[in-house]
């Protein structure tokens, strides 16, 4: 069951007496996350079905009810565990230009001639956006920001990535 999950969200802590839940998440996903109906929880390598009562908006958190959590110690047990939701309807909430990280690592990675200059390894993350982690043919690793400046075309059927290489990107 684990390898069709993917973490969505992270109970941070209970909020109020009533057992609901504060929640971070990532930012720009509120539509997402008010749409939840049924999720998975966590913890100790095993996986909990919640079910959604309630979702509403506290600062940059969200405050879920979960049918199952009745008290502030309900809440407690699952407190710092990850929040998932299927591979699939994660893929079907996705706008058009937004991907999976794992469905980009391995993928080619190609300039604007055509030429192949790598491969997708990793993806991180800084304060401004992802980085694509590029291996070249000689095994060296380069940071790329992925943005549409940089990064025009994904093309996930055709596992490729088409680069606008700039100097000194990926030499």
């Amino acid at each position: 069951m684990s390898n069709d999950l993917i973490s969505i969200a992270k109970v941070l802590n209970f909020h109020g007496i009533k057992g609901e839940a504060k929640v971070g998440f990532s930012k720009g996903r509120e539509k997402q996350i008010e749409a939840l109906k049924k999720v998975y929880i966590k913890k100790e390598n095993n996986f909990s079905e919640l079910n959604v009562v309630s979702v509403r908006f506290h600062k940059q958190f969200a405050i879920i009810k979960f049918k199952e959590f009745k008290t502030v110690n309900d809440v407690e047990e699952f407190k710092g565990c990850d929040i998932y939701l299927t591979k699939e309807e994660v893929e079907n909430n996705l706008d058009d230009d937004e991907y999976l990280i794992s469905d980009l690592i391995g993928m080619d990675v190609f300039d604007e001639d055509g030429s192949c200059v790598g491969t997708i390894t990793a993806i991180g993350e800084n304060m401004a956006n992802n980085l694509l982690s590029v291996k070249d043919g000689n095994g060296k690793e380069h940071l790329v920001p992925f943005v549409k400046e940089l990064v025009p075309i994904v093309d996930l059927k055709g596992r490729k990535v088409v680069l606008n290489n700039i100097e000194g990107l990926i030499n």
